[in-house]
């Protein structure tokens, strides 16, 4: 009980095809089909999403610097099995090359700008599922009213025609506001964390390539970590 009112007194399944299915049916009329299909995909990976370790990628990427900062950038030739990411992957492997340093930063910079392309089209899925799900909250309502009021023949009927009317509103708001706007949030910041992370490797990448010291290209990079994840120095 809520009050004096029942739990099945805030259930309406109509009210709620009115909001899903409406809502649903507006993002797939205005995304392409490739992408609102791809939507529960999207929250199970946001869901389910692992943030990438930023002391783990430093490390790596400092071993990476002593190794070609001793035995040349061939050497890392031999390391390249252990490198999981493919960005640093891919970055090393031009550099062992012989890319110049501003080739190796486009072709990465050029492969950020995608990844941030791709995560802002999903964000914006669910942020216009939440602004479409209230309006049709508000078409469910009026529907209702138009209803109740085209029939005032029993007075005493009036109270609930109008509590159902209102509920569609009431799922409109739960639908933006728990469910699709905090998706579209934490999108929002596992994008900020995943470039983050890559920009750090950019600058990894880019060090190693011109033969910087690794001492001062950690120093570089645990500034990208916050302060209190930093290593101590003993």
């Amino acid at each position: 009980m809520m009050g004096t009112a029942p739990i099945s007194a805030f259930i309406d399944i109509p009210s709620g095809m009115v909001v899903i299915g409406g809502a649903m049916a507006a993002a797939m009329m205005a995304f392409p089909l490739k992408s609102f299909l791809a939507l529960p995909m999207v929250m199970i990976k946001s869901f389910l999403n692992k943030q990438d370790d930023l002391l783990e990628i430093i490390n790596q990427l400092v071993s990476l610097a002593e190794t070609a900062r001793r035995d040349g950038l061939l050497a890392l030739e031999g390391k390249m099995a252990e490198v999981e990411q493919p960005v640093i992957k891919a970055g090393l492997q031009m550099a062992i090359d012989g890319s110049d340093a501003d080739t190796i930063e486009a072709v990465m910079r050029s492969e950020m700008e995608a990844i941030s392309r791709r995560h802002k089209e999903g964000r914006a899925l669910f942020d216009q599922i939440a602004r479409f799900a209230p309006a049709y909250g508000m078409i469910g309502t009026l529907m209702g009213l138009i209803m109740m009021l085209s029939d005032m023949s029993d007075p005493s009927g009036i109270g609930a025609g109008m509590a159902v009317a209102l509920i569609t509103t009431m799922y409109g708001a739960i639908v933006a506001n728990v469910g699709f706007q905090p998706f579209a949030e934490k999108l929002g910041l596992l994008s900020k964390q995943e470039l983050t992370a890559m920009e750090l490797v950019v600058r990894g990448v880019l060090a190693i390539q011109s033969g910087e010291s690794p001492r001062n290209l950690e120093q570089r990079l645990l500034t990208y970590v916050h302060p209190k994840q930093r290593p101590q120095p003993e």
